[in-house]
């Protein structure tokens, strides 16, 4: 099944177990489908990973196989050699530590390596098990408010949150992996977590775009792809921004001439629930300029979007050549071979030297 013959399609959708079944294969092999999404219940071990890597690529070697490793809370695979990447915050906090023997630009530089290591071994470790990309970095702003994003977020001013998160994407890229900047335009100010409710933002545009925004606008041409936030910004649009032309083509495409892959989060979310159906949700999403849209925890839902999802073809083929660059475009070493990289080492020894990693 090469490339020519198959165009990765509009739908994100994740596979139930430790193994493929029956219905995955199906699915997997869809037209529609151009991702698969993992997460921990589909990870034992090492060797198991790479197993079902293997298999969903040897089915379909278009698919983008992807997973939500951050570090800290947010890392899916956490045993078997993996490491236990700190969460963001920390690096944000390096920044800021100004202890006797640095001043600040030293303190900013060590953080800003700190996060480039991380970037690395998070990038390497995966792609050595066949997973081609990450949804990271957070690059939303901890107001303090937000306990679904808190430790997540690198810091509260937006220039840290750009330096590290480009410093992060940088060891992404040296690993072979691209990146993926969420939650746009921000999540930090709403309080509410919209994995279980609808989150609403009431600042206006200017002060959003002066603050939150920040990071997506410097980052520019190194961010790859954008997952935006399942909040409403009312005084913007009564849509969540996932859903909203305004921010989606008017402020993201427009305003800061981002041309990568715009994801919908996932549209099993509450905060999705405001589309109506699921298919109403996914249509609405690629009509406001998302690329692809995920769909987790709920084969139903992800057999209903594959059966009634209508995509025409021009957009379909737009989206597959913005999905093809977001795919490693160089072999992974294996795992063996990596644990002896003198990259690899060095990421390592140096998060190990910091007190970032055990």
């Amino acid at each position: 099944m090469s490339k020519s013959i198959m165009k990765p399609g509009p739908i994100t959708l994740d596979v139930v177990g430790q193994v493929l079944n029956a219905e995955d294969r199906r699915r997997i092999l869809h037209p529609l489908t151009g991702g698969v999404i993992l997460f921990g219940r589909n990870f034992k071990d090492r060797k198991q990973l790479a197993k079902l890597t293997a298999e969903i690529k040897k089915l379909r070697p278009d698919v983008l196989i992807s997973i939500d490793h951050e570090g800290g809370r947010v890392q899916r695979c956490r045993a078997d050699g993996f490491t236990h990447l700190p969460a963001m915050r920390k690096l944000g906090e390096l920044w800021l530590a100004k202890n006797k023997s640095s001043h600040a630009a030293e303190s900013a530089a060590l953080a800003m390596a700190a996060a480039t290591a991380c970037g690395y071994v998070l990038a390497a470790e995966l792609r050595a098990c066949g997973v081609d990309f990450s949804f990271t970095p957070v690059l939303d702003l901890d107001f303090g408010r937000s306990g679904v994003i808190g430790d997540r977020s690198f810091s509260r001013d937006p220039q840290i949150v750009f330096a590290l998160a480009k410093s992060l994407n940088e060891g992404l890229r040296l690993a072979g992996m691209a990146n993926c900047g969420k939650h746009f335009p921000g999540h930090g100010w709403a309080e509410a977590d919209s994995h279980v409710a609808i989150p609403v933002d009431e600042r206006s545009l200017q002060e959003i775009l002066n603050d939150d925004a920040k990071p997506y606008e410097w980052l520019d041409l190194s961010l790859a792809a954008v997952m935006p936030a399942h909040v409403i910004y009312p005084k913007v649009d009564q849509n969540p921004a996932g859903f909203s032309k305004i921010w989606l083509h008017s402020v993201l495409r427009q305003e800061l001439g981002f041309e990568g892959v715009i994801f919908s989060d996932d549209l099993s979310m509450e905060g999705a629930s405001v589309a109506g159906s699921v298919v109403k949700g996914a249509e609405m999403a690629l009509d406001a300029g998302c690329d692809a849209v995920l769909i987790c925890n709920r084969p139903d839902l992800a057999d209903q979007l594959l059966s009634k999802l209508k995509v025409s073809k021009a957009k379909q083929a737009e989206s597959a050549i913005r999905l093809n660059k977001l795919m490693p475009n160089s072999p992974a070493p294996s795992w063996t071979d990596l644990q002896n990289e003198a990259q690899y080492q060095h990421a390592k020894g140096l998060l190990q030297q910091l007190k970032l990693i055990s």
